[in-house]
């Protein structure tokens, strides 16, 4: 049998192992100088113009961000139900409530028209996703924020060099949050790095991941452990030298793909737009998970849908609300691989099967 193409492959070379063997070696393995080297290289290399912080986890850069941007119980923050579940949840464990509005066909980012329509007098921020690496409408969105007198916080988790009209995601919002999970654009080996707006922002975040505190023994607020250790970082300032040229090759994987591919909805990219496709997304319209499955069985390519549950469905979250390109989303996205490690043969069996698999009706 042919061998198989993964829907994403995490990419660790010798000088990511050369890097941990450094640290390993200095002693100084907890947040140290690594994690301060790579805060000060990741924000210069996506042009943020703002500071960066790191954390253990893109889930917890989110709930520190929230926290620090002042979000509490009984507050309301706008999210897309057709993301990962992290965006949820991070609100909702700030104790503040995620009020799920729909996506925009296109991008399958978060539409300004239905944040506009679910914002209250409780509302206090909104909170797109740059979903697929494709930015959101941050000019509608920005102004259903300046109408209301909102925040803006961004989950640039899949996004990671993303932009609009020259503007880094990221650097849009009161913070941005960049994941550092194993199959992201790059990776810490995993963490999170959270762009800030403001210095209280930032102070607040650097004492909540910190028990609370900046000196030792002089705890400012109720804090939790949220750091980065100074190995994963390590591996982070590596991949920061690799990822610009891994996001070219994802965008030409892409454009291959769409100047080829039939039979499905290949993904657009708004004018002004740079996507960085973490996933390259189509959508089936017949039969969605043949597809996928007849993908793996007959050529053994895999697949992901990525995200069939939409949040307001979830179990802890049962929200009745009509959010209809979201489900139409869950039902046709199918994710093919889009990944650096792609070979031009890979991409054209996977040009080849999804075009006969579309033709035959799979």
């Amino acid at each position: 049998m042919t061998e198989f193409i993964s829907p994403a492959k995490p990419l660790i070379g010798d000088e990511e192992r050369a890097a941990v063997d450094r640290v390993l070696r200095s002693g100084m393995l907890a947040q140290g100088p690594e994690v301060a080297a790579f805060e000060k290289e990741f924000a210069e290399h996506f042009g943020l113009g703002r500071v960066c912080v790191a954390v253990n986890s893109g889930t917890s850069g989110l709930h520190l961000g929230l926290l620090s941007s002042g979000v509490k119980s009984g507050d309301e923050v706008i999210v897309p139900s057709f993301t990962f579940a992290a965006t949820a949840n991070s609100v909702a464990l700030t104790g503040a409530t995620p009020v799920f509005a729909d996506i925009d066909a296109d991008s399958f980012c978060l539409s300004a028209a239905s944040v506009e329509a679910a914002v209250t007098d409780k509302t206090v921020g909104i909170m797109p996703v740059h979903l697929y690496g494709h930015p959101a409408d941050m000019t509608g969105l920005q102004a259903v924020a300046d109408k209301h007198g909102l925040q803006i916080f961004e989950d640039a988790a899949q996004a990671h060099g993303a932009s609009l009209n020259g503007v880094p995601v990221g650097a849009f919002g009161s913070f941005g949050m960049f994941s550092l999970y194993p199959t992201k654009n790059m990776t810490s080996g995993e963490g999170g790095m959270v762009s800030v707006a403001t210095d209280e922002i930032e102070h607040l975040v650097r004492l909540y991941r910190n028990q609370g505190m900046l000196r030792q023994y002089e705890n400012e607020v109720v804090g939790f452990n949220f750091r980065m250790t100074d190995i994963h970082a390590a591996i982070g300032r590596v991949q920061l030298t690799k990822v610009g040229a891994w996001t070219a090759t994802r965008q030409a994987n892409a454009a291959f793909l769409s100047a080829n591919i039939e039979g499905v909805t290949t993904p657009p990219v708004a004018a002004g737009a740079v996507h960085v496709y973490h996933q390259y997304t189509v959508r089936v319209p017949a039969d969605r998970d043949g597809m996928a499955k007849a993908l793996k069985a007959e050529y053994n390519i895999g697949s992901g849908m990525f995200y069939p549950t939409p949040n307001h469905r979830l179990a802890p979250f049962q929200v009745d609300v009509e959010l209809p390109e979201t489900e139409r989303a869950a039902k046709e996205c199918l994710s093919l691989p889009v990944h650096p490690s792609l070979s031009q043969g890979d991409l054209e069996r996977i040009v080849t099967a999804v075009n006969t698999l579309a033709k035959a009706g799979a």
